[in-house]
């Protein structure tokens, strides 16, 4: 690996060792065994290289499980029929992810107070969805770009929701797919 990888990695690893607030640019450097200005060099900052290390982190943990419960649902099923499947006991992938999603919770507190990081999570969230929506166009070709895409925030947005509320009650009871299939269903027009 190269000192940008090394950094990662290193941002990373003191993310889940000390959470955000108490990772300081020396403890990533000196993880990473690079000097403090390759920071500066790599990313400009010690919270974009935050925000770069653990977003990727998310992205490959959380999205990667989202994309294969689209692919494995739509297999020889409408959008309408393999929509409760994806959601269908989805508090296992967090469970899985805990470590994951409490360092998520803690870095939307922590870019509050940095426009920048926000503006970057914004771009990345629409490259999420963007991501999702090639899964779901693919699993579903009988959808168009638009309805992919707006499939795309629903996912999306009910992943985040549905985090939030595990996160405050992860003993809790979740809406299963079924209930959120009949929410759906509830609230589409009847021809």
């Amino acid at each position: 690996m190269g000192n940008k990888e090394d950094l990662l990695a290193a941002a990373r690893s003191c993310i889940y060792e000390r959470g955000f607030a108490a990772t300081t640019a020396r403890d990533i450097a000196t993880k990473a065994g690079v000097s403090l200005a390759a920071i500066g060099y790599h990313f400009g900052s010690k919270d974009r290289l935050l925000t770069e290390a653990f977003t990727e982190e998310t992205g490959r943990e959380i999205g990667d499980a989202l994309d294969e419960r689209i692919t494995a649902a739509g297999k020889g099923r409408s959008p309408a029929a393999a929509f409760p499947l994806v959601w269908e006991g989805i508090a296992e992938l967090f469970e899985r992810n805990r470590e994951v999603l409490v360092a998520s919770l803690e870095n939307l507190v922590r870019i509050q107070r940095t426009p920048s990081e926000q503006t970057r999570m914004g771009e990345m969230a629409v490259l999420a969805v963007s991501d999702i929506a090639a899964e779901v166009a693919q699993a579903h070709p009988e959808l168009g770009e638009t309805q992919a895409k707006a499939v795309a925030w629903l996912y999306f947005t009910l992943l985040n929701g549905l985090v939030l509320q595990w996160m405050g009650d992860p003993e809790g009871d979740l809406p299963s797919g079924e209930e959120l299939a009949i929410a759906i269903a509830a609230l589409a027009p009847h021809g």
